[in-house]
């Protein structure tokens, strides 16, 4: 097995990624919906407090001044908690983000059902789903701290907006701070020939862990980190699939509408094969531990390994 060395959580590396770009570019403002203590934003507001507000719990509202700012040249990051701000903004961030091609960076935190205790009220299953369906956005999960902040400031430079989901809690190191990251551009982690293991955010490690296990198993796995769930990386994708012929896609979301659709849509207009799904099944989840909630709803490693021995086994029909 690989060790796990855990970093920091990923909404860690957004606020002080925030701070480097504020010493940076002087058009960067940050806004938050009352909770910037725990989007991290609350770092950026003490190092520059003429250029953070905290608009209170008012979602809606605090899209549309990030729109105003963004029309005026201003480059607004804009946080919360990733089921309020995408629940309750969809609309303002549709047409007043989205329709108009704004520069607005919507980062939101907790997502996922690694928020754990906090309940289904707050676990944000469904956040990739709505950011992929809006027209002009680019799509970003990243991995561990190093990948969220490359990502962040790529995402600053990047003319359009952008979506880039945080997490809370601690994620296991998979790069350091020499990797180059590129908007768009998956990462291939290890090179396989029998199935790919597709991931993103806290998935990459476990699948990193299952392709050694598979491996001990005589099973030889690629594991891709697709860190930009739009635009997709078409060739780094098509490659595996004419290689390996199967598919494994691993995610912190619902299965319907994140990255495993995403996968699914390119392979079977190009080049079909078989493919299958680790995620969260048609359900909201409860409260507990990251860990009880990832076995409860199969997000494992043991789940990915499965998985990946069920898309093999497709191969040959």
């Amino acid at each position: 097995m690989i060790e796990r060395k855990l970093g920091a959580a990923t909404r860690d590396a957004y606020g002080k990624a925030l701070v480097e770009l504020g010493k940076e570019n002087s058009q960067v403002v940050v806004l938050d919906a009352d909770l910037s203590k725990s989007t991290r934003t609350e770092a950026f507001g003490e190092a520059y407090p003429d250029r953070f507000i905290d608009i209170g719990i008012q979602e809606a509202n605090l899209v549309g001044i990030a729109s105003g700012l963004a029309s005026c040249g201003k480059i607004p990051f804009i946080s919360s908690f990733a089921c309020f701000l995408m629940c309750k903004g969809y609309e303002q961030i549709r047409m007043g983000v989205a329709f108009p091609k704004l520069n607005v960076k919507v980062v939101a935190s907790h997502g996922g059902i690694s928020v754990g205790e906090d309940g289904a009220s707050q676990q944000s299953i469904e956040d990739f789903a709505l950011a992929l369906t809006l027209p002009n956005f680019t799509v970003i999960a990243p991995s561990d701290e190093f990948a969220t902040k490359s990502l962040i400031k790529l995402a600053a430079s990047h003319q359009g907006p952008v979506y880039v989901r945080t997490g809370r809690s601690k994620a296991p190191l998979v790069y350091n701070d020499k990797t180059a990251f590129q908007i768009g551009k998956g990462i291939s982690l290890r090179s396989g020939k029998d199935v790919t293991l597709i991931a993103n955010g806290l998935m990459v490690f476990e699948a990193l862990e299952a392709a050694e296990i598979l491996k001990q198993r005589g099973l030889d796995a690629s594991v891709v980190d697709i860190h930009t769930l739009k635009p997709l990386d078409e060739v780094l994708l098509m490659g595996e699939a004419r290689k390996t012929k199967a598919f494994v896609v691993a995610e912190e979301h619902l299965v319907f509408g994140g990255l495993g659709c995403a996968v699914s849509q390119l392979v079977s207009q190009n080049f079909p094969i078989p493919v299958e799904f680790v995620g969260i099944n048609d359900t909201y989840a409860e409260s507990g531990t990251p860990e009880e909630l990832f076995q409860k709803y199969g997000l494992t490693i043991d789940h990915i390994v499965q998985a990946a021995k069920k898309a093999v086994s497709h191969k040959s029909r």
